[in-house]
């Protein structure tokens, strides 16, 4: 089968982030299927391009058998709610190009996965055009999430979003939801008919974990290398931004710092908010938190693989029950105890894996006394517990296939 797949933040070879679809594809191609990624030129947490992009349009890659069109993007990306606008729009524009132009052979279906949701427009079409089925890919619920952080306020936007929505998912053929949440409320409050939509959700990329572990890398050396042999580590790893709402770390570091010395905060990433976490810890005296930049895929999990606790954060909005972390699967799959600020279905996810402790989001009295608490734990088995449970449920390569089969039966019908 050949797929094109239309991902504005598909990563980089050893990018960090969410890499979903490069393991996704990976798998795809193994299994004898070609795909070709329209991607975006600018890293979803960046703030300029690389350098090989400057100045060009379109950059063919090639991830192994997995064909990438780098499309542009503007650089004012990450300058404000506009430049993301500006950003957003300018990749549709670019990718709708690649696709009816770039984008050589036949297709048999193409695959878009949101956010951002203006992705649809060009999945829409480029489907006019070549007559080719698309499946529309939920990975977070646009517009509501932008609306329930703030980050979206123009009435105009938002009226536009909630009608594009509704337009795109019933033009799709299929959609794919990450969560149970939010395949009720597509039933419930979208009223998109239940056969439509499947259910293929993040998984837990266990190969790359494997990988490390069987290596020559020893996670307590490497927090020797790093002075953390007398820390007790909670790492977050990702993105710095307003959804992310990482001022609740440096208020509960703020709390603890003198009670519980031995804890040390990790954040690992990028964002529009780095800087003035940065400088607000600097502030408050916070030396127990660390921060540090984005690093290879593979690099991440040697810090995950080094710390004590993996953290998965969220600002507190009702929009945030119904999703399912990335990050949480990384530290799943490494076999690490997650520290979860998520209420919701990742709440659920973790108390049925008996994986870790759920802390109340921006609640940073309550997140002194867990911590003081989990320190007294049987950290390895919960650790395994995830591991063991996350293999059996998100295992991404039995998911990936999956997905294939249903992306089959659609094309079938």
């Amino acid at each position: 089968m050949n797929i094109l797949l239309i991902h504005q933040y598909f990563l980089e070879e050893n990018d960090g982030g969410g890499s979903r679809f490069n393991e996704m594809t990976k798998q795809w191609s193994k299994n004898g299927h070609h795909v070709t990624v329209l991607a975006g030129m600018m890293h979803a947490n960046g703030s300029e391009k690389r350098p090989e992009y400057k100045g060009k349009l379109f950059f063919n890659k090639q991830h192994e058998k997995v064909s990438v069109i780098r499309c542009h993007v503007s650089e004012s990306y990450n300058k404000g709610f506009v430049g993301r606008l500006w950003g957003y729009f300018s990749f549709v524009f670019s990718s709708i190009w690649a696709g009816l132009f770039k984008a050589k052979g036949k297709y048999d279906v193409i695959l878009v996965t949101s956010p951002p949701l203006f992705v649809g427009i060009t999945a829409y079409i480029i489907s006019l055009f070549k007559r080719l089925p698309f499946i529309f890919e939920v990975r977070d619920l646009w517009p509501e999430s932008a609306i329930d952080t703030g980050v979206l306020t123009n009435k105009f936007l938002i009226k536009f979003s909630l009608w594009f929505e509704k337009f795109i998912y019933k033009k799709s053929r299929l959609i794919n939801v990450l969560t149970p949440a939010f395949r009720e409320t597509l039933k419930d409050k979208k009223k998109v008919p239940p056969e439509k939509i499947i259910f293929v959700p993040n998984a837990a990329d266990f190969s790359l974990a494997e990988k490390i572990s069987e290596s020559d890398f020893d996670p307590e050396n490497f927090r020797k290398e790093l002075g953390w042999q007398d820390k007790f580590v909670i790492t977050y790893v990702g993105a710095h931004g307003v959804a992310n709402h990482l001022s609740q770390v440096i208020d509960t570091a703020k709390i603890i710092k003198d009670t519980q010395p031995n804890v040390l905060f990790v954040l690992i990433g990028d964002g529009m908010q780095k800087k003035e976490l940065i400088s607000r810890a600097k502030e408050e005296n916070c030396s127990n938190i660390l921060f540090l930049d984005s690093v290879q895929k593979s690099e991440v999990f040697k810090y995950i693989l080094a710390s004590d606790y993996g953290a998965s954060i969220l600002k507190k909005v009702d929009t945030f029950k119904t999703i399912y972390s990335n990050k949480t699967f990384d530290y799943m799959s490494c076999k690490k105890p997650v520290f979860l600020a998520i209420d919701g279905v990742s709440k659920e996810l973790i108390e049925s894996a008996e994986c870790g402790v759920y802390v109340e989001p921006e609640n940073p009295q309550d997140w002194a006394i867990k911590i003081a608490e989990i320190q007294k734990l049987d950290n390895i088995q919960l650790g395994l517990n995830g591991f063991l449970y996350a293999k059996k449920h998100f295992d991404r390569e039995k998911l990936a296939d999956k997905y294939i089969e249903d992306i089959e039966r659609a094309i079938d019908e």
